[in-house]
Parts: structure tokens; C-alpha cells; sequence
């Protein structure tokens, strides 16, 4: 047999081929007891042996101990050194053809044959090449069948958080515990914290630290004290807790320090306080300064509060003050109970609330105490729950006034129906009676009609017992009425002057009758009229209002003419058949009345291009809310045959949604047609068909003329409104089909793109804004006259730059509460789409 130690094998690969089976065999005998050395070595160094009791460490000690030498002799008795020939078997198990086996095998047969010999002896060169060329075999470390929960892994892991977070210096203190060694060190001693509570974010302080014998607490204050040493070397005896310790010998000792008093360790190394607590005093809240209404008929409520650690949280309490109450008129009757109303303070967005000032603003114009006597009650809370109020505050409650003195009967006999239901025949009597002339007290034909419209249904509703439901729902349409007469005059007569031009323009490209085209131009000059009319009489308010009279009539009476003088052009241009002239005529006209608002100051406020897309955007708005409503009440109808015929057709919807009259507007609905249950008035304006496609219509026309084109938000508006326009025609198409419940979803679609394409052409507007220098003199002078949000004036020639500060005092932070009370507000508009309301709650939440 060959000679082992003579092989052609490679040394090395053969020395470290057995060296990788040596760490083969110490790592499969032995991972247990390495694993328990790191586990233990890591709590070590750690230092949790410093966070429980002397007991626990030896224990766990022992039991340590007793594992270490279990997981050694486990290992010692697996373990098995690997020899020089199970290395070269594992180095020859990797080479082809066995060659280190054949090496050490001698010939059997043919020794005596020079041939065969000589052949022999070939094949033993061949393999001592193969075997020269022997590699490294790498060792078989894995224990995943031996320790299929990772055991090691984890140990390994905790050692290297040890390393990076612990210390060595730390396995030394396991010295230090031995029996006796601490007194005989150092003898008995103590330790103790106070922990102030969380909410006054005050430190925690280190009573060995603390060397003034008074010591000033926080009431509230949890003191923790730990005796080490023998037990009874130290007591505690303290006077500042709720019920006070005598003498105790605990090594572990807390108290919450709720009183002044002692403080005092008897020992070795006895210390002495006295403890001084500082009470936790409560929240202070009150009004400070007088309740008023704002513009938008908010109610505005300043009031001041403080606290020592700062106020969490209040709420206002609103009573009606009965006592107080003029019971005249539709007060005599006593009161229906309503619930007291509560809501939450305003809370500084930035900065300590230990002392502030905020505004209380809310909108209780709709509320059935509006503007009656009320007590209003202010709370807060701390974060230790204490509470206290302010006291009554009396005031009439502030709500939105109306100076048109119809709107403001109108709300009056809402606040009489909603005091109590019994008042229901009296205020139909007395709307009857104040509606008795209409030709000299309606501006309006749409407001007439709401109102017959709404009386018959009081009148019917009173007739068998006016209900709750029923008493809300008539006191939402007789604010509507009140809105409408107060603030929609004047948009209706530029309504019906703007579909007086159009319908005179069509008139004149398709060709009509000269009979048509001057009934037609007759028309357009009594909506121009109304309109002048309407713009006179708010100018006039105006004046009153600022005290300065003659301006503004003079401009508007200059103006007036010059519109008279064009008309007159016009209808002697069609006379003489002069069409295309008249056409241009009639656009230069038009033109005119969009910029006559500008000119003036007054009507519009001097609205933009883009302002006046906006209002007539959310004019058509409105007018698909009314023919959604419309179709919602005819789909009832449908489910209830027994329903008077019309009632559902009655509503009280705006431009449309009344069922009768032409919008509104139109001459279909006047006088005596709203005495009728249907009919009449809608020969005027056709089926909800036709009002769908005309609204289309407008819409078509409204986007031709749509600012903001060639930007980025200018785009994403009329995509908007496209697919806004393709939903009206879906609606379309389904009334026709009488499929009223594919019609309404339809129309929802159309007025959320509405919704969309409005907010995307506001952002255009102010992109546009900040880019565009101003224009004109007047526009100049306009924008000269602007400042930007900071409240800042802007640079020369509409730049953005400015010389002055960006912090302008205390104005940012006003803004700022007044952008926060704006928020709270629109929060409170239930009937704003879900998605805005959302974001609404999640500004309020973040800020």
C-alpha cells in the first residue's frame, strides 16, 4: 500500500481541510454553551443585574452556572477530533474519479507483468495530477436542523446591542453583590427621585442633589425612595402625602406629595426637607370685550383665559334667557323646549396656553334664538381636570340682520313659528297680509311665487297639526325667501338681462320676424332697465352707508344714457335691416354691461373677467341644484300616487327647482300662476328636458368664454366642465327616457364637476393674478391699492417684491386666527361635499 504521508496532495488544503472539520465538530458540540455565554455575557454588560433585587441575580446566577456546565458536558460527550484519513476522504469525495483512493491502492493482479506494470504505474501518474490540483474543502457549518429556532442568532444579536449600548465596566458589579459586601464597603445608603407630573413639563429631580433644606414641588409630585444596605438601617418618615408615613423600613418607597410637609430619612445617611407643594391651581375663563355680528352674520365672542400649566380644552354653554324676553307679539305663546347649545372654544394653534385671547365665532343666524336675549356660560379644563366657568355673560344673541324690510318680516315670522308651533295660522295670516300688494312690495316674481307656494303648504300643514319635521322644513324655506329678496334681486334682473341679449342675438342670426325682434329688443330694454334699477337702489344703500353721496349717481345716471343711446342704435339698425351692423352693435352693448360694473364701483364690486365667470358658474350651479331637486320631488310623486297634484312640483328650489315660471325668471310664473297646482306656469318653460338642455346651453357658452386659457389650472377647468356638460346631457337623456332615478345621479355628477371646474378657475385666477402687472388706470390704482397676505404693499409695476418686513407684528398671527375661524365656519356647512368637509376636520386636527 502506498504511503499515506508521501500523497501528492497540496499541504495546505489538506491542513485546513481538517481544520474546517475541527470547527465542524466545536461548533455542532458546543453552539449551546456558546449561545448561553453570549446570552449571558450581554445582560452583563447590559447592566440588568442593576435593575432587580440582590435575590433575582443570584438566582439567575446559579441557574446560569448549572447551564453552562450542563451545555458543556453535552458538548464535551458529542464531540469527536477528526482524523489525517476522514480529511482525505472528504478531500477526495470533491475530486472526479476518486484519484487520492486510487493512490493509496496497490496493484492486484499482473505484478509480474512488465505490461501491465508499465500500465499501472501510468494511471498512478494520472492520478497523483488529479490529486495535486486538490482545493480547500469549505466546512459544513449549519445548524438549522440542530437549533430550528435560531437560538444562536438571537444570543449573538443581544451581545452586539450589548457592545454598541453596554458596557464591560458593567459585569463588575455583580461583585458588589455578594453577601455583605456592600456593608462592608460602604455601608447602608439611599436613593431618591421626584417626578414632577408629566402635563407641567417640569424635570425630574435627584434628591441626593438637592442640598436647599425646603424643597418646592408640584402638587401632584410622585417621590420614589430606595433603602439599600441592611433593612431597618434607614426609615422614612414624611407628612406631605394624603394620608403620611411614620418610620417605614421598605427598601423601596413612593408617595405622591399632595400638601406641604417633612420630608425626613433617618440612618446613616439621613437627610431632612421640608417640602413646600405648590397647589395646582384652577383655570380662569371669562368674556372680554362685547358680542357682536360680523359682516357674514358670525357671532364674534373675545374672551381671555389662563392657567397656571396651560388650558386643554372649553366649551361655551348658550341658554335662553327667558326672563328677559319681550313677550309680545308671537312670543306670548309659551316656548317649545329646545336643548341648551354647546360649543368647543377656539384653542391658540401655536405658543403655551397658560394666558390667551381668542375669538369665539359661530353662526347662529339660522337658530331660533337669534338675536333674542341668552345667557352664554365659558368653561375650561386643564390638564389635570379641573374645570371652572366665567360668569354669565347677557346678551341678545348675534346673528344676521336684514335691512330689506320684507326679508326682515319674513324672518320674524320664522323666529314666531319656530318659538313655538302653535304660531303656525298667525304667521300665514300675517305673511298673506304682508304679501297682500305684490306689484308694489315684490322685486321679484321668483320671491312671490316661493311665497304663495310656501304659504299653501303652512296653511295645509296647520290645517291637521303642524309637525316637527314639518315646522323645520317650512322655517328652512322661509330663510331661503328671506335670503332671496335680500341679496338675489339684483342677480336675477343681470340674469334675465344677459338671456334678453342672447335670445335677441339668435333672434337675429336665424332670421325672425321683425314683429319677433322687437318684442325681443322690448324685452332686453326692460331687463336693462330692472338691472339699472336694481343698480341704482344698491348704489344708493352704499352711499348711505359710507356718507358719500352724488359719485356714484352721477356715474351710473352717465351711464344709464349711454346704454339708453346704444339700444336706440341698435332697433334703428334693425329697422333699416342692417343685421350684421346690429350684431356687432348688440356685442359692443353687451360688452359694455360687463365692464359697467367695473366702472362704477358698485353692483358687482367692480369684478374681473374671471370673477364674473366664477358667478356665472355658480349661477348654473345653483340652477342644476334646482332641476336635481326638481326631478327628486316628481321620482316621489311616482311612489306617491295620493299626493296632490303639483305639490311635489312646489318646491322651493332656486332657478329651477320651483317647477314653475321660466327659471324663476321667466314670464310663465306671475300673479295668479302661483295660485295653480301645476300647469300654467310650465308652459312657459317646458319639460325638465328642455330646462336640462337649455342649462347645457348656457354652460356651452359659459366655457367659450373662460379665462385661463394655456395654463395648467385654466386646462383642468374646462375638463372639469366638459365633463360636466357630457353629464347634462346624460341627464338629458334620461328624462326624456322618464328615468328620473338615472336623471338625478347623473345631475350629482354634473354638479360635483361644476364644483371641480370652480375651484380649478379660482386657482387660475389668482396664478393669474400674481403674474399679470396691472392694467389701466383704474386697475392700477386698484391693485396699487392691494396689499398681499402678510399685509404688505407690493412693489412698483405689479411686482411680487417689496421692501418691508415679512413679519408685520401682531397682524400675521390676527390672520392667522382669522384663516383658523374661517376653517371652523365652512366645518360647520353640512351641506358641503363629504371630501371637503374631511379636509376641513383634518386642518382643524393638524393645527
Amino acid at each position: 500500500m502506498t504511503d499515506r504521508s508521501n500523497l501528492p496532495i497540496p499541504r495546505l488544503s489538506l491542513w485546513l481541510t481538517h481544520a474546517g472539520m475541527l470547527a465542524e465538530q466545536v461548533w455542532r458540540a458546543f453552539w449551546p454553551f456558546f449561545s448561553l455565554a453570549m446570552a449571558i455575557l450581554a445582560a452583563l454588560m447590559l447592566g440588568l443585574q442593576d435593575h432587580v433585587g440582590v435575590e433575582i441575580v443570584w438566582s439567575v446566577s446559579a441557574l446560569a452556572v448549572l447551564g453552562l456546565l450542563v451545555a458543556a458536558v453535552w458538548g464535551i460527550r458529542r464531540f469527536h477530533i477528526p482524523t489525517r484519513a476522514e480529511a482525505l476522504v472528504r478531500l477526495d469525495e470533491t475530486l472526479p474519479g476518486r484519484p487520492i483512493q486510487a493512490l493509496l491502492d496497490d496493484q492486484a493482479i499482473g505484478a509480474m507483468d512488465a505490461d501491465s506494470v508499465a500500465l499501472w504505474q501510468a494511471h498512478q501518474t494520472r492520478m497523483a495530477q488529479k490529486a495535486s490540483k486538490a482545493g480547500v474543502v469549505k466546512p459544513d457549518l449549519r445548524l438549522a436542523s440542530r437549533d430550528p429556532y435560531a437560538l444562536r442568532y438571537a444570543a449573538l444579536l443581544a451581545l452586539v446591542v450589548a457592545f454598541f449600548f453596554g458596557s464591560f465596566w458593567r459585569i463588575g458589579s455583580v461583585a458588589e453583590m455578594t453577601p455583605g459586601t456592600a456593608t462592608a464597603g460602604q455601608g447602608p445608603t439611599w436613593e431618591g427621585w421626584v417626578e414632577p407630573p408629566r402635563y407641567t413639563g417640569l424635570p425630574t429631580l435627584y434628591l441626593a442633589d438637592q442640598t436647599d433644606p425646603t424643597l418646592s414641588v408640584p402638587q401632584g409630585s410622585r417621590i420614589t425612595l430606595r433603602f439599600y444596605g441592611e433593612v431597618g438601617a434607614h426609615t422614612l418618615t414624611e407628612s406631605a402625602s394624603s394620608t403620611g408615613i411614620e418610620a417605614a423600613t421598605e427598601p423601596e418607597q413612593d408617595f405622591v406629595a399632595e400638601r406641604t410637609g417633612q420630608l425626613r430619612i433617618d440612618g446613616p445617611a439621613g437627610r431632612d426637607w421640608a417640602l413646600n407643594v405648590i397647589p395646582d391651581t384652577q383655570p380662569q375663563v371669562a368674556v372680554s370685550d362685547i358680542a357682536e355680528a360680523e359682516a357674514g352674520g358670525q357671532m364674534k365672542l373675545p374672551f381671555t383665559a389662563s392657567d397656571d400649566y396651560g388650558v386643554i380644552s372649553g366649551s361655551a354653554r348658550i341658554e335662553l334667557d327667558l326672563a328677559s324676553v319681550d313677550r309680545r307679539y308671537g312670543l306670548t305663546a309659551e316656548p317649545e323646549p329646545r336643548e341648551t347649545i354647546t360649543v368647543q372654544l377656539p384653542m391658540p394653534i401655536t405658543g403655551d396656553r397658560t394666558e390667551f385671547e381668542e375669538d369665539l365665532i359661530e353662526d347662529f343666524s339660522q337658530h331660533p334664538w337669534a338675536h333674542l336675549p341668552v345667557r352664554i356660560t365659558l368653561s375650561v379644563r386643564d390638564a389635570s381636570d379641573q374645570q371652572s366657568e366665567s360668569e354669565p355673560y347677557l346678551t341678545a344673541l348675534p346673528a344676521r340682520r336684514f335691512f330689506d324690510p320684507l326679508a326682515s318680516a319674513v324672518i320674524e315670522q320664522r323666529r314666531d313659528l319656530l318659538w313655538a308651533r302653535d304660531n303656525s295660522g298667525r304667521v300665514a295670516q300675517i305673511l298673506r297680509a304682508v304679501s297682500h300688494r305684490p306689484e308694489s312690495l315684490f322685486r321679484s316674481e321668483t320671491a312671490y311665487l316661493r311665497l304663495r307656494v310656501l304659504l299653501r303648504r303652512l296653511e295645509t300643514f296647520d290645517e291637521f297639526g303642524l309637525k316637527p319635521e314639518q315646522q323645520a322644513e317650512i322655517a328652512q324655506a322661509l330663510w331661503d325667501l328671506a335670503i332671496l329678496i335680500e341679496e338675489g334681486t339684483l342677480a336675477d334682473a343681470l340674469e334675465r338681462m344677459r338671456r334678453a341679449q342672447e335670445r335677441l342675438t339668435e333672434a337675429m342670426q336665424n332670421g325672425a320676424s321683425d314683429e319677433e325682434i322687437a318684442e325681443l329688443m322690448q324685452e332686453l330694454r326692460d331687463a336693462t332697465q330692472d338691472y339699472l334699477r336694481q343698480l341704482q337702489r344698491l348704489a344708493q344703500e352704499n352711499e348711505s352707508d359710507e356718507g358719500q353721496p352724488g359719485q356714484n349717481g352721477e356715474s351710473l345716471q352717465m351711464t344709464q344714457d349711454d346704454l339708453q343711446r346704444m339700444m336706440d342704435r341698435i332697433q334703428e339698425l334693425m329697422e333699416q335691416g342692417r343685421m350684421a351692423e346690429a350684431q356687432q352693435a348688440l356685442e359692443e352693448f353687451q360688452q359694455m354691461m360687463e365692464n359697467m360694473r367695473v366702472t362704477q364701483g358698485q353692483g358687482e364690486g367692480g369684478q374681473s373677467e374671471g370673477q364674473q365667470a366664477m358667478e356665472g358658474l355658480a349661477e348654473t350651479l345653483r340652477e342644476q341644484q334646482g332641476l336635481s331637486d326638481q326631478a327628486f320631488r316628481d321620482l316621489q310623486e311616482q311612489f306617491n300616487p295620493g299626493a296632490q297634484a303639483g305639490e311635489n312640483s312646489g318646491n322651493e328650489g332656486r332657478s329651477g327647482g320651483q317647477g314653475r315660471g321660466q327659471s324663476h325668471e321667466g314670464q310663465g310664473g306671475q300673479g295668479q300662476g302661483a295660485d295653480q297646482q301645476g300647469g300654467e306656469g310650465q308652459q312657459g318653460q317646458g319639460t325638465l328636458a328642455d330646462r336640462q338642455q337649455a342649462l347645457r346651453d348656457e354652460l356651452s357658452r359659459q366655457e367659450q368664454g373662460l379665462p385661463g386659457a394655456g395654463t395648467e389650472e385654466g386646462e383642468a377647468a374646462r375638463e372639469a366642465l366638459g365633463r360636466a356638460g357630457r353629464a347634462m346631457d346624460e341627464a338629458e337623456e334620461a328624462l326624456r327616457s322618464e328615468d328620473l332615478a338615472e336623471a338625478i345621479d347623473r345631475q350629482s355628477e354634473a354638479m360635483e364637476a361644476l364644483r371641480e371646474g370652480m375651484r380649478a378657475l379660482g386657482e387660475a385666477m389668482a396664478q393669474n393674478q400674481q403674474n399679470q402687472p396691472g392694467q389701466g388706470t383704474q386697475e392700477g390704482d386698484m391693485q396699487a391699492n392691494n396689499r398681499d397676505p402678510l399685509g404688505r404693499n407690493p412693489g412698483a409695476a405689479g411686482s411680487i417684491s417689496t421692501d418691508e418686513n415679512l413679519l408685520q407684528g401682531e397682524d400675521v398671527y390676527r390672520r392667522a386666527r382669522e384663516l383658523l375661524d374661517e376653517i371652523r365656519r365652512r366645518t360647520g356647512e353640512t351641506d358641503r361635499p363629504k371630501i371637503e368637509l374631511e379636509y376641513l376636520k383634518r386642518l382643524l386636527e393638524r393645527f
